[in-house]
């Protein structure tokens, strides 16, 4: 490195009067390497300039160029990447940023602090040094000063020292050089006659300063006699204050007793203040009046004011009972005189309280004039609300008895639930009985008509009755399923005969009959339940008002204020939680107690409406899930919540019990053999559950159970239907299928069940499926031998025969068939078109009047054979001239006439 820097310096800086301080083996970071230098150097004339030189070898390899300058002026910032690790990188940052990569980290660093020095020295515009580390800038030069072997030595030579030794002017001297140049005028042109007078000046200053020096040893003098002259007077002061103490310490003594007694005085002062406080404290706390006193051993609890006044003397008595005693104050002969006093006050007057409310609650139950409900004709349960509002004025005295004494308070407590159960007990009994009269009554005013009825209606009505058993509700031929699907398949002609007979019954179809029952039904059920629900709602928050039992749980407020310090400690909290279970737990054993009849009286009326039709569990689960949802909403953890949930759940049993019934009812029906099928009677079974459930689950919160019924019935009927069908003789298996498919499908068009649309789809199907099967085999009896004739020329051409050799087959000739046309003249087609409409007739049932559909879609299914037949005769007998004896025009002629005539 010695030898390139010799060269530089020899080649390229010589001959620019420059010299080369310092230099460094680079490259461009993050590009391939090409070596260069960068120099530092100056000038050597005056003024001096720095600059930091790229010199780089030529490409031959023979001499070095100079190729970049840039003047250390404009040099802003130097970053040597980091202040505490060895890195070769550092920046330069000029009018653009240049990243270098040093060979070595000692070339790096010497440069750097090459520029620093230059910085210093001949710039006044500092440039910024960034993660270059204090050593580096100030002792790294010294080091390498003394290094024998440093090269930047051998380089800078004297520069370098005279780097050390200069030290710039500040700004004052550089003011007052000026200022004394400017003095002569001769400072620049003459220097030596400059320096020759600032030294005699410099002298006459110098032998000023002696004699001033000197002048003031006079003024030392005079001031060192008046500090002696101070410190006498001093002294004198210091005599006068001792003598001044020895005075004061007589006083002090006298004060000190002064301050002695006054503190005595204080002490007994604050002794009478304490214990007059004291007993004020007593006096103002646990002294009770005498009109309270007399309040709580006579005060009269049966009038509103002697109650008021109870009230207030009960609530001082407490407060009395519970104050908070400070030490000391239980040892004193008037606090145990009062306490005493206070007791026997507490126990007579919950005697007294005890005795009174009892007597009412005694009175209560066993007055008879509330169950007087059977004799009214409305169904309405007895109100208590004025019971409840007599005795919710000793709601503050039950809850002082609670807090007092606590055995009185649980004795009112079971006393009220024993009288109150009995009186419930009678009046919910009453009111189940007439419900239980009015929904029987119904049905006995139809028992009644059917009565009237002729000899064949009442051996019907029998056999229904032996089949349901209902109590008098099998007067409903088509009500209810359970009755109708154990009956057997009847003929259409019977059906209509019954119909007719049901016609007599006050105008008033059978179905009328049944919807009047279940909607009365509905009603009183209904009312029940309204019945029910404010009664239970309204005794439960009775008992909660007047037996203080809290329902709501201010806990989330409690455990704030325990977040905020301010309420109730985590052990208080706690307990308050277990405080507040404990009387929840309370109010729903006294409810159950005192409504104990209510869920028996429930399951007995639900019993009853199940068994006088099993279709009114539809009505009781939509009902009961109805107040089950506004119970909870109300209070989840209420008793009528719960007891209603119970109920819920055996009419859900029902429900579910009349769905399983039906099914298998349809399960095993039987048809007859002697007359024809029919539209089945679980079929329109099906019909009237799902109009009855429809308008009755309309906007219900159970729909979902209806649903999943929907789908076990259908797919029961879709099944059954099918059975039905294969098991028939008397209607072919196409017609049975069609009939009952196009039934339902009708039905479930016309209610739009959403959860049944793909039975609906495929009942459509099925129903279309059978029609086109029935058509088409039904038309295979009136051109029979016509069918076979055309059926073996298709066989013939499928074997492969040509369609124009067909009439060289021997049984298939022009002849043979001349023959065959000949057998089927227009007179025989009418005939046995008119046999194949009475047939058909005779195959399908009237409910459904399907005749017609049936025989329009024989018309298009006989055309298409016909035109089939004609493309035959002209492929396979081209140019015979055969034809048929009949035309489409005749043929629709045919069929029309024939359905005008029927």
């Amino acid at each position: 490195m010695t030898a390139i820097k010799h060269a530089l310096q020899r080649d390229i800086f010589t001959p620019n009067d420059e010299r080369l301080l310092s230099i460094v083996n680079v490259c461009k970071a993050g590009k391939k390497k090409k070596n260069c230098f960068l120099c530092a150097t100056v000038t050597t004339e005056r003024p001096v300039q720095a600059k930091v030189v790229k010199v780089k070898k030529s490409d031959k390899g023979d001499f070095y160029k100079r190729q970049v300058a840039w003047e250390l002026r404009d040099l802003t910032e130097v970053d040597a990447k980091d202040a505490n690790k060895e890195n070769p990188e550092f920046d330069l940052h000029f009018e653009k940023v240049y990243r270098w990569v040093a060979s070595s980290t000692a070339e790096k660093n010497s440069f750097i602090s090459c520029i620093w020095k230059l910085n210093q020295r001949y710039l006044r515009k500092k440039v910024e040094f960034v993660n270059v580390s204090a050593q580096l800038l100030e002792e790294l030069p010294r080091a390498e000063e003394s290094a024998p072997s440093s090269e930047s030595q051998s380089v800078a030579g004297g520069d370098e020292d005279a780097l050390d030794d200069y030290q710039e002017l500040n700004a004052r001297e550089e003011q007052d050089i000026e200022g004394m140049m400017e003095v002569c005028e001769y400072a620049i042109s003459n220097a030596e006659a400059f320096a020759e007078k600032l030294s005699k000046e410099l002298q006459v200053l110098d032998g000023a300063n002696i004699q001033s020096i000197m002048a003031s040893e006079k003024q030392v003098s005079n001031l060192m006699f008046l500090l002696d002259k101070a410190l006498g007077e001093v002294d004198t002061i210091e005599g006068k204050l001792s003598s001044y103490e020895e005075m004061l310490q007589s006083v002090k003594q006298q004060m000190d007793q002064i301050s002695q007694s006054n503190h005595l005085i204080q002490i007994s002062n604050s002794n009478n203040g304490k214990l007059l406080d004291e007993i004020q404290f007593l006096v103002n706390h646990m002294d009770l009046s005498r009109g309270h006193i007399r309040a709580l051993q006579e005060g009269d609890l049966s009038t509103p004011k002697g109650i008021e006044a109870c009230i207030n003397a009960s609530e001082a008595l407490l407060q009395c009972m519970s104050l908070a005693l400070r030490p000391g104050h239980d040892k004193l002969a008037a606090v145990k005189q009062q306490q005493m006093l206070f007791s026997e006050l507490r126990d007579t007057f919950a005697r007294r309280l005890t005795n009174h409310l009892n007597n009412v609650f005694v009175h209560q139950g066993h007055d008879q004039s509330s169950t007087l409900s059977q004799h009214t004709p409305d169904l309405a349960l007895p109100k208590h609300s004025p019971l409840h509002r007599d005795l919710l004025r000793y709601a503050k005295l039950m809850e002082w008895l609670k807090n007092t004494q606590k055995e009185k308070y649980d004795g009112l407590s079971r006393t009220y639930v024993d009288y109150m159960s009995r009186l419930y007990e009678r009046e919910i009994k009453d009111f189940f009985e007439g419900a239980k009269i009015k929904m029987t009554g119904t049905t006995k005013e139809a028992k009644g008509k059917f009565a009237t009825l002729p000899r064949k209606e009442s051996a019907l009505k029998q056999e229904m009755e032996s089949v349901a058993g209902l109590h008098g509700s099998s007067g409903k031929l088509t009500g209810s399923t359970s009755s109708l699907n154990k009956l057997a398949v009847q003929g259409s002609s019977s059906r209509r005969s019954q119909s007719s007979s049901l016609l007599d019954m006050g105008n008033m179809s059978a179905s009328d009959l049944d919807v009047a029952d279940r909607t009365k039904f509905d009603k009183i059920f209904e009312q029940v339940l309204s019945e029910l629900e404010p009664l239970c709602l309204a005794e439960q928050d009775f008992i909660i008002k007047f037996f203080k039992l809290q329902q709501q749980v201010p806990l989330a407020q409690a455990e704030v204020d325990d977040a905020d310090g301010a309420a109730l400690s985590r052990p208080s909290v706690n307990e308050h939680r277990h405080s507040i279970s404990s009387e929840r737990d309370m109010v729903r054993l006294m409810m159950n107690k005192i409504f104990q009849s209510i869920e028996t009286e429930l399951n007995s009326l639900i019993a009853l409406g199940d068994k006088m039709d099993s279709f009114h569990s539809l009505y009781m689960l939509v009902k009961m899930s109805h107040h089950v949802w506004t119970a909870e909403n109300v209070d989840p953890a209420s008793y009528l919540s719960t007891t209603l949930g119970n109920v819920l759940v055996t009419v859900k049993r029902n429900f579910d019990k009349c769905i399983q019934l039906q099914i298998r009812q349809m399960e095993e029906v039987k048809i007859s053999k002697k007359s024809k099928v029919g539209i089945l009677n679980f079929v329109t079974g099906f019909e009237e559950f799902a109009e009855l459930a429809e308008t009755i689950f309309r906007n219900a919160e159970r729909r979902g159970d209806l649903d999943k019924a929907y789908s076990k019935l259908i797919r029961a009927v879709f099944q059954n239907v099918e059975k039905v069908a294969n098991e028939s003789q008397k209607t072919p298996r196409d017609v049975v299928m069609m009939e009952n498919f196009h039934h339902i499908f009708s039905t479930l068009s016309r209610l739009k069940i959403s959860c049944l649309e793909s039975e609906r789809r495929e009942a459509k199907h099925k129903y279309t499926e059978h029609l086109q099967s029935y058509v088409i085999t039904s038309l295979g009896q009136p051109l029979e031998k016509l069918n076979h004739f055309f059926e073996g020329v298709e066989v013939r051409v499928s074997q492969g025969v040509r369609e124009e050799e067909v009439s060289y087959q021997l049984a298939f000739s022009k002849q043979e068939l001349r023959k065959v046309i000949k057998e089927y003249p227009g007179k025989e087609v009418k005939k046995g078109l008119d046999n194949l409409y009475k047939k058909v007739d005779k195959h399908l049932c009237e409910e459904e009047s399907l005749l017609q559909v049936v025989w329009h879609s024989m018309q298009d299914e006989f055309i298409r054979q016909y035109k089939h037949f004609e493309g035959l005769i002209g492929r396979c007998y081209p140019g015979s001239g055969i034809t048929m004896d009949f035309t489409i025009q005749d043929m629709l002629e045919y069929f029309s006439s024939i359905a005008q005539s029927h």
